[in-house]
């Protein structure tokens, strides 16, 4: 299967900073993986930088065949869908849902004088369809419940049919239900043979969904593990990268963690 990311040995400092400390990694186009860490571990800049829109200070990152430093990463960027807080929060209340959609064919937030066919109209509506959030497709963004806007941006993330889909903490500010309904919308994306690779942030791993295959695991930008979820998602690995004894529990498809009981 085609690879889809390649990092080796990349280092990102920013302010004298490292954020990223000598990453490899490798992604290929049928997998699903989760990046999992605490705060100030280096996801969001992992996800910046493979969306194109930062250089690794040293090393190489490849990214859709492309090399980093050596593309037009104008042309690079619409290869790729992408969903964050920060995005969200320049999508104009008022914008149409089926606005906020569509307008992802012209990379913009926003519509303004741009034409669109109707087969890009067609193809809004069927994602918001798919993604149980059809109904909602007149009303305006700034009406939705949080759940409601986060399906709406995967939607978004999936209109230009990209090869690679990153997602950054789709279950942040989520109250329960809302938070398994993106996670059951989620798990069913994970499931479709033609869905694009999959790079999902979080800090829980009760919000990997089911069908992922892959994790890693990041602290202080450096990788503390890597591979399939089952040999990677371990209590020994998520107590190195999270600087806590963890209980771990795995079932019907689905991870739970606490701390472990001094007792325990």
């Amino acid at each position: 299967m085609s690879v889809v990311i390649e990092l080796a040995d990349v280092t990102v400092v920013r302010g004298g900073n490292r954020l990223l400390d000598e990453v490899s990694w490798t992604v290929r186009a049928d997998e699903r993986w989760v990046v999992l860490g605490p705060n100030g571990a280096g996801k969001t800049t992992l996800l910046q930088l493979v969306s194109a829109q930062i250089h690794p200070t040293a090393g190489v990152a490849g990214v859709l065949g492309e090399v980093l430093g050596t593309v037009d990463v104008f042309e690079l960027r619409p290869r790729i869908g992408w969903m964050s807080a920060a995005l969200a929060e320049r999508i104009p209340a008022s914008e149409r849902v089926r606005d906020v959609v569509v307008s992802a064919a012209y990379a913009v937030l926003g519509r303004w004088r741009e034409v669109y066919d109707e087969s890009d109209h067609q193809r809004a509506d069927r994602l918001l369809g798919n993604l149980g959030v059809g109904h909602l497709g007149a009303r305006t963004f700034g009406t939705l419940s949080e759940g409601e806007r986060k399906r709406v941006q995967i939607a978004r993330a999936l209109m230009t049919d990209p090869e690679l889909l990153l997602l950054d903490e789709p279950g942040a500010g989520l109250d329960l239900a809302a938070r398994e309904e993106v996670v059951a919308t989620l798990g069913a994306l994970a499931a479709d043979q033609d869905a694009p690779a999959s790079i999902l942030v979080s800090h829980h791993v009760e919000e990997i969904p089911p069908g992922f295959t892959h994790a890693l695991l990041l602290r202080q930008g450096v990788v503390v593990a890597a591979g399939p979820i089952a040999d990677t998602v371990t209590e020994a690995m998520l107590g190195e990268t999270f600087g806590l004894a963890v209980r771990l529990e795995h079932r019907d498809g689905r991870w739970s963690a606490r701390g472990r009981a001094a007792s325990e």
